[in-house]
């Protein structure tokens, strides 16, 4: 039997070989994107046989599986499951920041389904694939074999959208991979235009010079990029760690619970798994503060619901998700893609050069193509002008001619015209030589040299081809940009900073005698009518009073001054949340306070840089201006803000600007009115100078900065109060004793003045008894009076109680036409309101 002949080889080399030759195919073949496009061979091949099948956006849709079977049958020659996996995730929008398949049916979700069976499925192209295979019938690409040498295929698309950085690409090859991450489309065509814009300098753009159009990546889920750091290192080397978060948010409960809500996961993880994980750890005890989760997600968006435990932290408990989940994690960069058929890292520039590279071929071959054309066809309307020129003799030679072949040899000799013309000419419908139609030979023998002057005039400046890109990107932007769904977190720490968790709102919070403070949102508070006793704010301890409120936003630093001159920070969002009724928690548990230290103001900042000056005032009337900026880093054991006598205690301290006029007001009734400016700025640790001159024992019980148009709202110990202009408080210089402010002889009944604000007619105010009672009232209701008058009832005060602090709440930060009340607490106010009226305690 004859075997044939055998040939002895060396085993290391044979499979050395084989191995590459596989290597390579994969590679090639499956693996790994072609820079120019984007795409993987299965991609390019769906993509072209629904073009060549006339399956456009705008047609019907075909069953999945028959245009698998065309892919199939034509040009992938691979497993029916492996093509209809592809083009199921093209028609993804969780999947593809841009999909190019416009799917009808099930065809996966986020949730982990796998798409419905192909045979009822249907699809067709996206308009923005159509923009990938534009002008592909105008020898732009070049075409190859298929695999069995019966058809063409491209090697690759004309593309005209940047497919590779908009959607990105993922694949393992042997001994190498690719994780491109997905962009913005808006963006990236501002980096392009950017580029062509700078090409003869295009060797000193920086991947920092083209941060400034892309950000980074944009993910089709939305979520949080934590830091710049990983996104300069991936654009610069094409290599890089990001750290992706979901998007969450804290919302309230009744009954002073929490639930966490997240609307938005990190890219391809899978949302069921994600709960799976979030419940196998709430079961573990590892998140014990979990007591309900479910899914809301539905048509408008995600929605995973989290609700915690009475007293959880939902702050705390958003970070262990982050810790123990995916709800943190990292996308891996790894620009790798095929450059001239070679597997190349590339970094951001790189991979946009190769774009404007490939575009500037389509161009060129497309013009060249358009060019032939037309070229060709002005030969024939030439041909087809000098016919009609002669018109009798050319049909006279035609009529003398023996047939049609020897009528194009006489009309080629007799009128030196070329074949083609001749056959043109040949060719031409009698309805051609009316007048009308000769005009229209004429005006497109124009058009066709005005085109062909732009195409010679294009092919032979490189610069306006790169216009033609710029208007392209310019096009594919207006039509299918949209706005950026992934947030990028500045921060270079892979943990967020617990503002970045907090919403911006308003809150009150106040500060008892005995050092026990909370916050509370002022919408629990109720605006009630004048002259009402008001509603239980506080659980109060035995021999325990209110001494303070202070209205402020959760994301403000509030400065904390006390009795000795020492300030101490801490942000507002750390004060723990707490329910109407709460007695709140000991402030030695917020900040660092020495034994006997008491806080007797606090100042709630949004910003250093918004106010120049932090003027204070003690009880005997002195008064000091320190820059703010000088507390805007605090220390934890706190730090000297005014130096003060042994008898003397810091009382009142507000921001100033350093023109602002000032008023200090009395508890015996005197108001003095004077400039900030006859106040000298000081250093953190000298002693002020005088504001007021006292007389007998009276003390300041109020600091104020002037407003235009504002009034002084004066409320007494014993719950009368008043509101009078400015303009009836002259300006006196510093030191002196100013002028009365109430009718003192009416101080034994009314009581001493306890509180004073300065006031708008649109903002409300908020009145806490030492015991605890808290009343909210429209500033508007109260009325104006001279200073000389002792003012109205503007609260009950109940017998051994009197007013302890005043709030003032500006109409942007609490709406005056709120009736509503936080935590589901109107049936408590409204049996308050009955207990009222029938007189009950």
């Amino acid at each position: 039997m004859d075997i044939g002949t055998v040939q002895s080889v060396d085993i290391d080399n044979e499979m050395r070989t084989a191995y590459m030759d596989y290597a390579m195919s994969v590679i090639v073949s499956r693996a790994l994107p072609d820079a120019r496009d984007g795409l993987k061979p299965v991609h390019r091949r769906i993509l072209y046989a629904m073009h060549d099948m006339g399956i456009r956006s705008n047609t019907a849709y075909k069953k999945s599986a028959r245009i698998v079977g065309e892919v199939l049958g034509k040009y992938h020659p691979h497993g029916d499951m492996a093509v209809y996996d592809a083009m199921a995730r093209l028609a993804q929008d969780f999947s593809m920041r841009y999909p190019l398949v416009d799917g009808q049916g099930n065809f996966g979700s986020i949730d982990g389904d796998s798409p419905a069976a192909m045979r009822y499925t249907e699809a067709r192209m996206d308009a923005r694939a159509e923009e990938m295979l534009v002008d592909i019938d105008k020898n732009t690409v070049d075409f190859i074999d298929n695999f069995d040498g019966t058809l063409q295929e491209p090697m690759v698309l004309p593309a005209r959208l940047p497919n590779m950085l908009l959607n990105g690409a993922s694949g393992i090859a042997v001994g190498m991979a690719t994780n491109i991450p997905p962009h913005n489309l808006r963006e990236i065509n501002e980096a392009i235009v950017y580029l062509i814009d700078h090409i003869d300098t295009i060797d000193d753009i920086t991947p920092e010079d083209l941060m400034k159009f892309v950000p980074g990546p944009d993910f089709p889920t939305g979520g949080v990029i934590i830091g710049t750091e990983a996104i300069k290192q991936a654009y610069s080397t094409g290599r890089g760690r990001i750290i992706m978060r979901g998007l969450a948010h804290i919302e309230d409960m009744r009954s002073g619970r929490y639930r966490i809500v997240i609307t938005e996961i990190p890219y391809q993880l899978n949302k069921t798994t994600l709960i799976e994980r979030i419940a196998e750890l709430a079961r573990s005890g590892k998140l014990d503060a979990i007591s309900d989760l479910r899914d809301e997600s539905d048509r408008r968006g995600m929605s995973i619901v989290i609700e915690l435990k009475r007293g959880a932290q939902p702050k705390r408990v958003l970070n262990q998700l982050y810790k123990y989940t995916a709800l943190q994690s990292t996308f891996g960069v790894n620009n790798l893609a095929l450059v001239d058929g070679q597997p190349r890292l590339l970094p951001l520039k790189r991979s946009l050069q190769i774009f404007i590279e490939h575009r500037q071929e389509i161009i060129t071959r497309r013009s060249q193509f358009e060019l032939d054309k037309a070229r060709q066809r002005a030969h024939i309307l030439d041909g087809l002008l000098i016919a009609l020129a002669n018109l009798d003799d050319v049909i006279k030679t035609i009529r003398e001619s023996a047939d049609a072949d020897e009528a194009k040899t006489n009309l080629v000799t007799r009128f030196k015209l070329s074949e083609a013309q001749a056959q043109a000419i040949l060719d031409m419908q009698l309805r051609r030589l009316a007048a009308l139609e000769r005009m229209k030979i004429e005006e497109e023998q124009r058009q066709i040299k005005e085109r062909i002057a732009y195409l010679e005039d294009l092919l032979a400046n490189p610069k306006k081809i790169l216009t033609v890109i710029k208007e392209d990107l310019q096009a594919m932007s207006d039509k299918y940009g949209d706005p950026r769904r992934t947030r990028i977190s500045p921060d270079e720490a892979e943990e967020l900073n617990d503002e970045d968790l907090v919403p911006d709102e308003p809150m009150l919070i106040t500060l008892t005698e005995r050092g026990y403070i909370k916050r509370v949102s002022p919408s629990v508070h109720r605006t009630r009518s004048r002259g009402r006793r008001g509603a239980s704010g506080q659980t109060m301890r035995d021999e325990d009073e209110v001494i303070m409120m202070i209205n402020a936003r959760t994301l403000d630093t509030l400065l904390f001054f006390t009795d000795k001159g020492k300030v101490y920070s801490e942000r507002v969002y750390q004060i723990p949340d707490a329910n109407r009724t709460d007695k709140g928690i000991p402030l030695v548990n917020v900040i660092s306070l020495e034994n006997g230290e008491n806080v007797t103001a606090a100042v709630p900042v949004p910003d250093f840089n918004l106010a120049n000056y932090c003027t204070m005032v003690t009880t005997l009337g002195k008064i000091k201006r320190v820059e703010l900026s000088e507390f805007s880093s605090v220390r934890n054991s706190g730090l000297i803000a005014m130096n003060l006598d042994n008898d003397d205690t810091l009382g009142w301290v507000r921001p100033t600007s350093g023109k602002d006029e000032i008023m200090i007001i009395t508890a015996q009734g005197r108001a003095l009115r004077f400039e900030e400016k006859e106040v000298r700025a000081m250093g953190r640790q000298a002693g002020g100078v005088r504001a007021i001159t006292l007389r007998g024992k009276d003390r300041v019980t109020a600091m104020e900065v002037v407003e235009p148009e504002g009034s002084l709202l004066i409320v007494t110990e014993n719950g009368y109060g008043k509101r009078t202009p400015l303009s009836e408080y002259p300006s006196k210089g510093r030191g002196t004793g100013g002028v009365y402010t109430i009718d003192h002889t009416a101080l034994p009944k009314i009581g001493h003045i306890a509180a004073a604000r300065v006031v708008q007619t649109k903002d409300e105010i908020t009145l806490i008894s030492a015991g605890g009672i808290v009343l909210r009232l429209k500033v508007k209701d109260i009325s104006e009076q001279g200073r000389s008058t002792r003012g109205v009832r503007l609260m009950d005060i109940l017998k051994g109680d009197s007013v302890a602090a005043l709030a003032r709440l500006e109409k942007t930060s609490a709406p005056a036409s709120s009736m509503e009340t936080a935590n589901g607490e109107d049936a408590v106010e409204e049996t308050e309101e009955m207990i009222e009226e029938n007189g009950e305690e």
